[in-house]
This record gives C-alpha cells, sequence and structure tokens, in this order.
C-alpha cells in the first residue's frame, strides 16, 4: 500500500513538470514579437540609422503647430532611445519618454538631463495621472498588442496621463495608402549587415518578417512584426470613449490635409476634454 501511494505522488509530481515544461514552451512560443525585436540593435540600426534632420524637421514643424508654453510638460510613449525626447528636450521642454524595451531606456538614459526623464514602462499600464499637457506617440509605435482590449488600455494610460485640456498626438501609418503602395520583397544593406524584408497582410493586420544576416552571427536571425490595421474611424472611437476628441488630422510629416488614399500617415492630434 505505501509503494502504491509512492508510485502515485511520483506519477503526481511528473504530471506537474510535464505541465510546467508544456506551460513555458507555450509562453516561450507565445512572448510577443516586440519583446526580443525591440531591444535588439538590427531593429534601431533597420529602423533609426537614418536622417537625423528629418526627424528633427518634422519635430520644428509639429511645434510650431502647436505653439505649447515653455514650460509645458510632455510625455513621449514608446520612445525607443529617445531620439524625439532629446530633440524636444533641446527646445527647452521638460520631457519625459517611457518604453517597454529595457535596452533602448538604458541607451536612453545615458541622455538624461534635469529636463529628460526615462522610465522603462509599459503603455498598457497606469503611469502619471493628469500630470502632462502634451503626450506624443511617434512613428507607428502603437498596433502592437494581441486585443483590443490591450490597445484600449493604452489609450485610457495615455489619456489619464494628460490633464485636462491637453494635447494627445499620434503618428500612425495610413492603412489604405499602406494596402496601395505594397512592397512585398525588399533587401537592405546598412553597415555590412544585410536585411532582407518580406510583407503580407490579411484583413486586420500588416505583417512583416525580418531576417538578418551579420558576419558575426553563427548564424542569421529572424524577427516577425505584427501591426493591426487600425484606421481613423477605430481611432475616433477609442479616443473619444478616453474623452481625447479629435481637433485635426495630418496626411505626412509636411502636414499636408489628410486623405485615405493618398496620405502614407495619420498625424491624428486630438484634445482631452474632460
Amino acid at each position: 500500500m505505501i509503494i502504491w501511494l509512492l508510485g502515485q505522488r511520483l506519477i503526481g509530481l511528473l504530471t506537474i513538470d510535464y505541465c510546467l515544461i508544456i506551460y513555458i514552451c507555450f509562453m516561450n512560443n507565445n512572448r510577443p514579437w516586440f519583446k526580443d525585436w525591440f531591444n535588439s540593435p538590427y531593429y534601431h540600426q533597420l529602423y533609426f540609422k537614418r536622417d537625423e534632420a528629418e526627424a528633427k524637421k518634422f519635430i520644428n514643424k509639429l511645434i510650431e503647430h502647436l505653439q505649447p508654453a515653455k514650460e509645458s510638460l510632455m510625455l513621449d510613449i514608446a520612445c525607443g532611445r529617445g531620439r524625439h525626447s532629446r530633440i524636444l528636450a533641446a527646445m527647452g521642454f521638460d520631457v519625459t519618454g517611457i518604453d517597454l524595451a529595457a535596452e533602448s531606456i538604458k541607451e536612453a538614459k545615458k541622455f538624461e538631463a534635469e529636463n529628460l526623464h526615462f522610465f522603462v514602462h509599459d503603455m498598457r499600464l497606469p503611469f502619471w495621472i493628469n500630470y502632462f499637457d502634451y503626450a506624443f506617440n511617434f512613428f507607428t509605435s502603437f498596433g502592437y498588442f494581441n486585443t483590443r482590449r490591450e490597445h484600449e488600455n493604452s489609450i485610457r494610460t495615455i489619456a489619464q496621463s494628460i490633464k485636462p485640456g491637453g494635447f494627445f498626438v499620434l503618428d500612425y501609418l495610413n492603412t489604405h495608402y499602406v494596402e496601395e503602395h505594397f512592397v512585398p520583397q525588399s533587401k537592405l544593406k546598412i553597415d555590412d549587415v544585410d536585411y532582407h524584408i518580406n510583407k503580407w497582410f490579411d484583413e486586420t493586420h500588416f505583417y512583416k518578417k525580418i531576417i538578418v544576416e551579420d558576419e558575426v552571427l553563427r548564424k542569421r536571425v529572424e524577427h516577425q512584426e505584427k501591426v493591426v490595421k487600425f484606421s481613423l474611424g477605430d481611432f475616433t472611437d477609442m479616443l473619444s470613449y478616453h474623452h481625447l476628441q479629435i481637433q485635426e488630422v495630418f496626411g505626412d510629416y509636411n502636414f499636408n490635409p489628410y486623405h485615405i488614399k493618398n496620405s502614407p500617415r495619420m498625424v491624428i492630434i486630438s484634445r482631452k476634454i474632460r
């Protein structure tokens, strides 16, 4: 009887361990794509090793349009290594940047100053409440999560962080334009690193597989991106639910009027109405 009980206990422990292994494997296989990719040096090389003057030109034009007070407090959501945050801080504004990529924030913190601060933070979770005059989300740094609720939670976080009367600027791709100008395959070479990019889409998402070939790697590295096809109507609904009322929509970084098919971007300026 004792031997039988010990045997049953051993089977139970093995079953628990087996279930734990299955759970760990499941979690690893379902790890959000951005967790590793955003911390990769190749991500920053591919997307941000570009003309800094372009980013500065856009920010200058945006600030000229918004006319914020000199003492304005600003939040840069999904700030990455703080490229846009640094430009805003150099203009004299007090800027806080948040991003869930620890390696990006580690790099951004090298540039911290009295009016420039960085934190590791997930935009789906609450941050400072009724604190900022302006919040920004640049370069399609949205639409990465699996569920609508997660995106709603992100908008809620942003809305709560802004003072009543404050502004939120969202810079997102224009779904209709991307579909019309779709390039399925492309290749790039940056500093002796080869990038092979394959794109496709379905009814709800855009997908991109990036294959990285670098002589310092033992084998090539693959990452896959997934971005929701949010329309202007989707953003109107999400923003208004959290008391953010759209004031203006521009179609590119030169602030040309938004056109549903011809504009490459949606630069949405909304205001917290209460």
